[in-house]
């Protein structure tokens, strides 16, 4: 290159606009704010475990390292993107508030041991079962929707929205389970002095599905449906237990033409179960606003749809000022909870004694029940031994987090949708009774 030529680069390079390398460390400061204690090596961390961290707030198939954080520290939330909170409305026609009487067993077990309960009364407490419905079509069908542990009804509201799409005279029925969302237990027991703490809410597989058939019951006799509309049970994690215990029941009846499991099988199941403590103590113990809380599902992975983010997380958190059953939790200068309100509506910890009896004998009871069977995963590593030799439908989505349906609405709409055709039976064509035949005057 000759000197003119030089000289002509060098003036034109002196004109351009220097480049800022430091733009992108800077908006991720902002973003993730440095907190007191936490060192370069924690920062970093938190960056590389955003990307891979999987459920947060039900019990799923990831299993924590004690070496590394798991999810990314709540911060302020990122310019530029909306986390304002999207109501049900958007999704449902209505909400119902079911009451009955809550009669509880003689015994509470789940897993790791048994409780006993002394019962004076007939009627102890009372359990109002909060629903969101978008009632069916004759003849669709209606998905009835139950949700994992610490989650809600409003991780299934993207998705019905997507149902409708692809199916517009179906109906879908979400809940909340008991200790989760918007259902409340309320005691009519009598304490004595010695006795003044509260009774942990049962949340053993047995008292879970007998909840999901009372529902269904309550919401056909509030919605004064004559019959059962044709019933399409999915369950997420926790819920793919529930539902797979209730279609083994048989108490629905001919109703239910077929289940779908999402995201959990029996062996890989158990096996996070021994890593979930440390799972649970690794992620935020509250969050400065609503808005906050979604950012940090978003950012660390949890739930990789926004909108879905924005719709369902507000649900798994209250006011600490608002809820006099939220634990308060005392200040820390290396957590600065007095900053963070906002807490986690279930405490999942203090479900420990459950998680055992939840998934005991899952994979059994899922190829045993009657009806259609669909298991959804997000990775082919979590199918169990005897599910590879069992008649059922798979779809596996690689690209999803545990929580398939919230992370990929679409895809999950229309894996289900196709499930319900391929066991609809209205379009059965059975062939004419003999009798039929005989009395037409035809020869057999």
């Amino acid at each position: 290159m000759s000197e003119l030529q030089r000289a002509w680069a060098r003036a034109k390079m002196s004109n351009l606009e220097p480049y800022d390398e430091f733009d992108e460390e800077d908006e991720e400061e902002d973003s993730v704010p440095e907190l007191p204690g936490q060192s370069a090596t924690d920062r970093e961390d938190d960056s590389s475990s955003a990307s891979s961290a999987s459920s947060a707030s039900s019990t799923g198939t990831i299993i924590p390292s004690p070496s590394r954080n798991l999810f990314a520290r709540p911060g302020v939330p990122r310019p530029g993107r909306s986390l304002e909170q999207i109501p049900w409305t958007t999704y449902f026609e209505r909400e119902l508030f079911l009451g009955r009487p809550d009669m509880p067993a003689g015994t509470e077990s789940g897993g790791g041991g048994s409780k006993n309960v002394n019962v004076n009364s007939s009627e102890a407490s009372t359990i109002t079962h909060h629903v969101y419905l978008t009632s069916p079509v004759p003849p669709g069908p209606l998905f009835i929707t139950h949700h994992g542990a610490g989650s809600s009804a409003l991780s299934f509201a993207v998705l019905s929205s997507e149902i409708r799409k692809q199916l517009p005279n179906a109906g879908i029925l979400s809940l909340d389970a008991r200790g989760h969302g918007l259902t409340t237990i309320t005691s009519n027991l009598s304490y004595t002095s010695s006795d003044t703490e509260k009774l942990p809410v049962d949340l053993s597989l047995s008292t879970l599905s007998n909840d999901l058939i009372h529902v269904v019951k309550l919401a056909q006799k509030e919605m004064r449906w004559e019959t059962l509309p044709p019933l399409i049970l999915v369950g997420h994690s926790l819920g793919g237990a529930v539902v797979t215990d209730v279609a083994m029941s048989t108490r629905l009846g001919t109703a239910v033409l077929g289940y779908a499991v999402l995201d959990v099988v029996e062996g890989s199941a158990m096996d996070a179960l021994q890593s979930m403590l440390t799972y649970l103590s690794a992620r935020p113990t509250g969050f400065a606003s609503l808005q906050a809380g979604i950012d940090w599902h978003i950012r660390s992975r949890t739930i990789r749809n926004s909108i879905s983010a924005r719709t369902s997380v507000p649900a798994l958190l209250v006011h600490e000022d608002e809820d006099g059953s939220a634990e308060a939790v005392e200040p820390s200068p290396s957590r600065h909870t007095h900053h963070r309100p906002w807490k986690w509506r279930t405490d999942l910890a203090a479900t420990q004694p459950f998680w055992e009896g939840w998934f005991t004998g899952l994979s059994t009871k899922f190829l045993g029940a009657r009806g259609g069977k669909l298991l959804l995963l997000a990775g082919t590593d979590r199918l169990d031994t005897e599910l590879t030799i069992g008649k059922y439908a798979l779809q596996v989505f690689p690209e999803a987090g545990h929580f398939i349906h919230e992370d990929l609405p679409e895809k999950t709409a229309l894996t289900l949708a196709d499930f319900y055709r391929r066991n609809d039976r209205s379009t059965l064509v059975l062939p004419p009774k003999v009798s039929d035949l005989l009395k037409q005057g035809k020869r057999i």
